[in-house]
C-alpha cells in the first residue's frame, strides 16, 4: 500500500509544469508532508519484512504467535509513528505555508538542520543498519542449517546424492546473499543523493522543482522494492509471464501449476 501511494505522489511531480506549482502553498506543504509520511512508511515496511524473515528462519516455532498475530499492529504503528514524526518536523511549514517560497508558483519547504539529521538517522541509517544486521543473522543461521543438512546426508547417502545436495544448498545460500546485496545497494543508490542535498546546509530548503531529480530518485526506491522481493519467487515470475503473454486468457489457465 505504501509503495502504491508513493506512485500516486508522482502525479504531483508530473504537474510541475515548467517548474511551476499550480495547487497553492497549503497543498504544497501537505504534499511534502504526505511525501515524508508515505516514503517513511515504505522504508519501515522494508524493515518489518526483514524482521519477518529473521523470525521465520531463526525462531520458526514462535512465528505464528510473534509475527502473524502482530503484523497488523506493527504495520499500524509504522504508519502512526511516521505521521507523528514528520508532522512535528514539518508543522511550521503547514502552519505557515509558502513562507520560504521566493516567487509565485514555487513549492518549497524548510527543514531545520537538527530535524534533518534526526530524519536522516530515522529513515536512512537506522533502516540500513537493521536490515543488514538481520539479513546477516539470517544468512548465518541458514548457512549453519545447510551445513547440518549436508553432514547428515553425507553420513547416510551415496556420493552422488551428497554432490546434488551440496549444489542445492549453495544456491540457497547465494540467493540469500544476493537478496541482501540488492536490497541494500538499491536503497543506498536511491536515497543517498536526496540526503546529500537536504543535509548540505544548516536549514535545508527543499523545492519540488529544483530538487525534482533527487525526489524522483527517492520515489524510485518504492518502485523497485516490490520487484526485488517479488521476482525472487519463481511462482511470481511464472504468474507474471502468464499474464504478459496472455496465457491467462486461455481455457484452463486457472489450473496451471506455477509452484
Amino acid at each position: 500500500v505504501s509503495d502504491f501511494l508513493v506512485g500516486l505522489l508522482m502525479f504531483f511531480q508530473i504537474m510541475l509544469i515548467d517548474g511551476c506549482w499550480l495547487f497553492g502553498d497549503l497543498m504544497c506543504s501537505l504534499y511534502f508532508l504526505l511525501d515524508y509520511v508515505i516514503t517513511c512508511s515504505s522504508i519501515g515496511t522494508m524493515v518489518l519484512i526483514s524482521v519477518d524473515r529473521y523470525v521465520a528462519v531463526c525462531d520458526p516455532l514462535q512465528y505464528p504467535s510473534r509475527v502473524t498475530e502482530g503484523a497488523k499492529l506493527l504495520g499500524s504503528l509504522c504508519w502512526v509513528g511516521s505521521a507523528l514524526c514528520h508532522g512535528l518536523m514539518l508543522r511550521g511549514n503547514v502552519q505557515n505555508p509558502g513562507r520560504v517560497s521566493s516567487c509565485a508558483g514555487e513549492c518549497a519547504v524548510v527543514i531545520d538542520h537538527a530535524a534533518g539529521i534526526a530524519n536522516f538517522f530515522l529513515t536512512f541509517v537506522g533502516p540500513v543498519a537493521v536490515i543488514v544486521v538481520l539479513y546477516v543473522r539470517v544468512f548465518a543461521v541458514a548457512a549453519s542449517q545447510a551445513r547440518a543438512v549436508r553432514s547428515r546426508v553425507a553420513a547416510a547417502a551415496a556420493a552422488a546424492a551428497r554432490g546434488s545436495v551440496k549444489v542445492t544448498v549453495n544456491k540457497s545460500e547465494m540467493k540469500a546473499a544476493r537478496t541482501l546485496g540488492v536490497v541494500v545497494v538499491v536503497f543506498l543508490l536511491c536515497l543517498c543523493p536526496y540526503y546529500c542535498v537536504t543535509l548540505s546546509a544548516d536549514d535545508a530548503v527543499v523545492s519540488a522543482s529544483s530538487a525534482a531529480f533527487v525526489i524522483c530518485l527517492y520515489y524510485l526506491n518504492s518502485c523497485i522494492n516490490p520487484l526485488i522481493y517479488a521476482f525472487f519467487y519463481p511462482w511470481f515470475r511464472k504468474c507474471t509471464k502468464m499474464i504478459v503473454t496472455l496465457q491467462i486468457l486461455s481455457p484452463g489457465s486457472s489450473e496451471a501449476n506455477v509452484l
